[in-house]
């Protein structure tokens, strides 16, 4: 039967281009007739390529006899055209190797470049880092020799004003001496001035005088004593109130002296003052924080020991307006130390330190990513590289917390709070105190991640912060 079929091709392909009319014997003289029109082509075409391919015979002699091959222009036109695609193609795909290899060598010279120029950029860093670190151990070593001169100025000045009022004060009993002395001369002046006249006035008198002359003498010999005491008195204060003026005009001149040195004292100290609070100024400004706001945080939730510096007070007798001056000057500097003072405590209250202290790349920044919020950064390292505090603070939060992973919520003053995100291990727990640079955790993957990294937030009062700013302002004060 599948005889029958395949006898019936022939017949049925007839039938397929029309030959309905037909029957088997009238299929198979249509398909004869196709090759021999197929051959008749094949003819033509090797006629026409006989010109520049004649035909070859490949003779092949064995025992039996010896046989040949037949190689028509059209095979070997046809064996021609496979060669040259079977050589073409290997050269295409040749090419295509040499390339990658050129490419992929030419991509690892750029990889070690770049790690080299990495590397470079990083020493670089590191070397400014210490750089400036150096620059703030000098910049508080400066503040600290200020306030101990500033110390010594004032316990200086404080001496100063007690010896000028204890130099008051004995000037003012002389002149009271004086003034005694005086006051109790001339009475006894004026008495024996009065009792001549009485005597001289009063004819009768005179038998009183003989029986008196001998009460007179003895009474003008006391009077003669008292004025001879009286002046001699006054000679003294007249000598104690020269050399008091001496004095005077020696303790003015050493007020003078005083003034002068105090007001070197006072431009140096201004100087260092306002040297010591432009870095701290500026750091606050990087970090995108009103200083005046936080100073009056800061101030509102002081409770250190000692209380505020209190302004200078000091007598006024005696140059008050030079005393004023200097008083007005020194209560200026008083405020600008407290400011310093509670810059000083603003700073070590921010989180301006780097939760990562080992090289790192950042991998996401701060802001808009994929049409979503990024509240904080990034930062890919190794797993397990060490989580550091940024700022002391309490551990409000440790542990697994959904898309965040194992993750570590830490709360500073000021109303910060910083967050460490897809840690691999945890080492601090609820309610522990940290200090800046303590090791809370290690880095990991853990929560919804793509990788082994850091997700490092900022907030104030739960508004989040760019981590950067606070990064980048912490350079220039640990």
């Amino acid at each position: 039967m599948s005889r029958t079929r395949r006898n019936d091709e022939p017949y049925e392909k007839f039938r397929a281009v029309g030959g309905t009319k037909f029957g088997p014997n009238t299929a198979r003289q249509y398909q004869t007739g196709e090759r021999r029109v197929k051959q008749r082509l094949s003819d033509k075409i090797n006629a026409k390529l006989e010109r520049h391919l004649p035909e070859q015979r490949l003779f092949l002699k064995s025992e039996e006899g010896t046989r040949f091959i037949r190689l028509r222009p059209l095979t070997q036109a046809s064996t021609l055209i496979g060669g040259a695609l079977v050589v073409g193609w290997t050269v295409v795909v040749t090419s295509f190797f040499l390339i990658g290899a050129i490419t992929s060598g030419s991509s690892r010279d750029q990889t070690a470049r770049a790690q080299i120029a990495y590397e470079t950029r990083l020493a670089a860093l590191s070397t400014e880092r210490d750089t400036r670190a150096q620059e703030a151990e000098q910049a508080l070593e400066r503040f600290y020799s200020a306030l101990d001169e500033v110390s010594k100025m004032q316990g200086t000045v404080l001496t100063s004003e007690q010896r000028v009022r204890e130099l008051e004060t004995g000037i003012e009993v002389i002149q009271r001496t004086l003034r005694r002395t005086v006051s109790e001369r001339n009475e006894a002046r004026d008495e024996a001035e009065s009792l001549l006249a009485r005597l001289d006035n009063a004819p009768e008198a005179t038998a009183l005088a003989e029986r008196l002359a001998a009460d007179s003498a003895e009474t003008a010999e006391i009077l003669a004593d008292a004025l001879d005491a009286t002046a001699l008195a006054r000679d003294e204060a007249m000598v104690v109130a020269m050399g008091a003026d001496a004095e005077i005009t020696r303790m003015e001149a050493m007020a003078e002296v005083v003034a002068e040195r105090n007001n070197r004292i006072f431009s140096r100290l201004e100087d260092a003052l306002e040297t010591s609070m432009v870095p701290l100024e500026r750091v606050f400004n990087q970090a995108g924080i009103s200083s005046d706001s936080l100073l009056q945080s800061v101030r509102s939730g002081y409770s250190g020991q000692g209380g505020p510096l209190e302004p200078v007070v000091v007598s006024t007798r005696g140059g008050a307006d030079l005393v004023d001056v200097d008083t007005a000057r020194a209560n200026r500097l008083m405020d600008k130390l407290e400011d310093v003072d509670m810059y000083r405590i603003a700073a070590e209250s921010l989180p301006l330190g780097k939760p990562v202290k080992s090289a790192y790349r950042l991998t996401s920044a701060f802001g808009p990513r994929w049409g979503r919020m990024h509240s904080g950064v990034d930062l890919a390292a190794s797993r397990g590289t060490p989580i550091l505090a940024a700022a002391d603070g309490v551990v409000t939060f440790a542990g697994w917390s959904s898309a965040y992973g194992k993750l570590i919520k830490i709360r500073h003053p000021l109303g910060f709070e910083t967050r460490y995100a897809h840690n691999d291990s945890i080492a601090v727990t609820v309610g522990q105190r940290v200090s800046r640079g303590e090791t809370i955790g290690g880095m990991g993957d853990t929560g919804r991640v793509t990788g082994v990294h850091s997700h490092y937030e900022i907030r104030r009062n739960g508004e989040a912060l760019n981590p950067n700013t606070f990064i980048k302002a912490g350079q220039d004060v640990f």
